[in-house]
């Protein structure tokens, strides 16, 4: 194994993150805040840099580093906790959130875009730690491991491997020759929605930092909000329209926002996934907003629509945004986000979730073999967008779900084992392995994580970045065929 290779990587990464701390220390100075919270920021900026010097002096007669396949793996799930690890530090030295784990279940929920919190009552954070924990979203949201590779291009070979192992979907579509161009150009796309929706916001009268801090979780389909209420708080149509807009484009492809960039819209509409994702919205936020309507819960159809479609866009995006607590909801419209929860957005989008490609993927595999069952002698083979998928393509779908659901099944017993419902269990599991953030009953949306022992935390740690890092780049060591030499 590449060990030289694999560190000095590794703090490179850290070093960037290193450097938002230190924005968040000059921007605690701005706010005038307490010494503790400027020291808080200050030390982990500077254990992430002297790791990158000590690397880079170690490191400074070899060549550009290089990582195979397998020790690609171990980086981008590395980083995803050295990030998290550094990220914590701030909320638990700053007193703020007392316990380590806590902190850090805070921090990986950021990262990871999971939303899920222990905090009871945000609104006592100082402003500069509520501005690092939606960065942490925003960093997550299109991930530390593409801004690495777009940003140092130190990667080689590996850099696509990287990119795959970390962004969400069965692939990374490569738009440019060089993986570090396309790793750029996502990232400039990803930052230019976020300015739009900041621009939108703020022209609505939602204070800049309240602006910049909910652009930052939307984009990254996170859902940490600044306000106890989330963005119920505002009680504005005209904000829950931006955000539900902003959402949905989040949970989209962002190959297909380059492609419409390029003039390309006859083609990005004729996307089969684009095309179920958009329409599990529509028919989700219909029959939600008839339901709410006819048990009386809001006067008018065009209100129950405006709930509707935002809790739709927030559940189906994995973002976790709450205008209502839903949880009090008819048991319909309860169903319809609960099933919501099972599916996510796009792939190579911010979303997290099983994607939609796969579902439609896997309904596709079962009317194939529904077709063979009664032609036998027939030749089938499953296409979507005009293609016809390799047998590699499927098995690997239908395996990743399978084990998704394996892991999903496990959570439910061990979350079960400290005394908790069922309701309890599986939505907790569903929102934290979906990355979701809010759940039912005991984790509802007007309701915390804050109560669960520290050994659930870690569960519920671990199969957050299980879920962000989809399943098998995280699962894959813990085989005994990944650490032989």
């Amino acid at each position: 194994m590449h060990s030289k290779s694999l560190f000095r990587v590794l703090s490179v990464l850290a070093g960037m993150i290193s450097l938002f701390l230190l924005l968040m220390f000059a921007f605690s100075l701005i706010e005038r805040e307490a010494l503790r919270i400027g020291i808080s920021f200050i030390i982990p900026a500077a254990a992430g840099i002297i790791f990158l010097g000590l690397m880079l002096f170690i490191t400074r007669k070899d060549g550009k580093p290089y990582l195979t396949n397998r020790e690609g793996f171990l980086f981008v799930t590395l980083s995803w906790i050295t990030a998290s690890l550094l990220g914590a530090l701030p909320f638990f030295l700053s007193g703020y959130i007392p316990s380590f784990i806590d902190a850090l279940f805070e921090t990986m929920s950021g990262f990871t875009t999971t939303g899920a919190s222990i905090l009871t009552k945000v609104e006592d954070l100082p402003r500069s730690l509520l501005l690092w924990r939606a960065t942490t979203h925003w960093l997550g949201g299109m991930g530390i491991v593409v801004l690495t590779v777009a940003i140092f291009p130190l990667l080689g070979f590996g850099g696509l491997r990287l990119m795959e192992a970390e962004s969400p979907g069965p692939s990374v579509d490569k738009i440019t020759p060089r993986i570090s161009g396309t790793a750029k150009i996502f990232w400039l796309i990803y930052v230019g929605l976020t300015v739009a929706e900041i621009l939108f916001l703020f022209a609505g009268r939602m204070p800049l930092f309240d602006a910049v801090s909910h652009a930052f979780a939307t984009m990254a389909t996170g859902g940490f909000g600044v306000k106890n209420a989330s963005i119920g708080h505002y009680d504005s149509a005209y904000f829950d329209v931006v955000i539900t807009i902003f959402m949905l484009l989040a949970g989209i492809n962002f190959t297909l926002h380059f492609r419409l960039l390029h003039g390309k819209a006859r083609l990005v509409l004729k996307d089969p996934e684009l095309r179920l994702y958009l329409g599990i919205f529509a028919v989700s936020t219909l029959l939600i907003a008839i339901d709410l309507k006819n048990h009386g819960i809001f006067g008018s159809f065009g209100k129950a629509l405006r709930f509707a479609g935002f809790q739709s866009s927030s559940i189906l995006t994995t973002t976790g945004f709450a205008t209502a607590d839903f949880a009090s909801w008819p048991w319909a419209s309860q169903a319809l986000l609960f099933f919501l929860m099972f599916i996510g957005g796009c792939a190579g989008s911010t979303a997290g979730g099983i994607k939609v490609i796969r579902i439609f993927t896997l309904a596709k595999m079962a009317l194939t073999e529904m077709r063979y069952l009664t032609n036998p002698r027939g030749i089938y083979a499953i296409f979507v967008n005009g293609k016809a998928l390799r047998k590699n393509v499927v098995y690997d779908t239908a395996a990743l779900v399978f084990l998704y659901f394996s892991i999903m099944v496990l959570s439910f017993v061990i979350i079960g084992l400290g005394g908790f419902d069922i309701t309890t269990s599986v939505t907790a599991t569903l929102a934290n392995l979906g990355n979701i953030g809010p759940g039912f009953a005991l984790v509802g949306p007007s309701s915390n994580y804050a109560f669960f022992p520290w050994w659930i935390k870690l569960w519920l740690i671990f199969i957050m970045l299980v879920g962000r890092l989809e399943v098998y780049t995280v699962l894959v060591l813990f085989t005994r065929r990944f650490w032989r030499a």
